[in-house]
């Protein structure tokens, strides 16, 4: 019984694993703003991370990023800047990037065009508030991409970022299984995908303390996504 149990675990285990490489629901690859990542043969990346800022996750990624000298993108909610302004300040004064995310995470399928145009104009505003300068990348709530959701971000003069490798750290996928995952399926140009904001228990920042120095020591160089899509051949 206990070996028929174990042998349960392991499987449901690679399952999940497998999860953490699908792409988000878009079938837009070839629309000129969608990009899931940089077409590059260098050893670059882009570690970007949503739903924030938190009081405390937050703080607590951008200490191990400066503690390693990595620039990052925060994509943003516009209801968490005006929670946690200070949060939000501390990843603008670390000089990381901020995206936009919408103003209040819907699920945007269910969201009008009028609808999504003012959430990302209310976040816009917060973000130029914070920063001083308008936001040209946009991420979707749940990566959800469509053309109508292309045609208002191209109207409104972003780009729609999506990723490569999604952790699924926000499910609570244990450090281990994201740890392994992004280890064998990272490649040059990739955008991976991290939550500085949950609302269970996460394993991001254990699993930062592992593939950070992992990727630095096979020679991987860590981007903003801005950067990464500078080097689009």
């Amino acid at each position: 019984m206990n070996s028929r149990r174990s042998k349960l675990l392991r499987i449901l285990s690679f399952l999940l694993a497998l999860t953490l490489f699908s792409f988000p629901i878009c079938a837009l690859e070839s629309v000129k703003n969608v990009y899931h990542c940089s077409h590059t043969d260098e050893k670059v990346i882009a570690l970007t991370f949503d739903d924030g800022p938190h009081p405390r996750y937050t703080k607590e990624i951008l200490e191990l990023l400066d503690m390693h000298g990595i620039r990052a993108t925060f994509f943003m909610i516009g209801e968490n800047i005006s929670n946690y302004p200070e949060s939000a300040k501390m990843v603008f004064e670390a000089g990381h990037e901020i995206g936009n995310h919408t103003d209040t995470h819907p699920c945007i399928r269910h969201v009008s065009s009028h609808g999504i145009a003012e959430e990302m104009r209310t976040a816009e505003k917060k973000i130029i508030e914070l920063t001083g300068e308008k936001p040209r990348l946009f991420r979707p709530p749940e990566g959800l991409c469509s053309h109508e959701i292309c045609q208002i971000a191209e109207e409104m003069d972003y780009s729609v970022i999506l990723w490569t490798v999604d952790t699924r750290d926000w499910a609570g996928t244990p450090t281990d299984v994201i740890t392994k995952g992004v280890m064998k399926r990272v490649r040059g140009g990739d955008i991976l995908l991290f939550h500085d904001y949950v609302s269970r228990r996460g394993h991001t920042l254990d699993a930062l303390r592992k593939i950070i120095p992992a990727l630095q020591k096979e020679g991987y160089t860590f981007l903003t996504v801005s950067e990464l899509l500078a080097l689009e051949k």
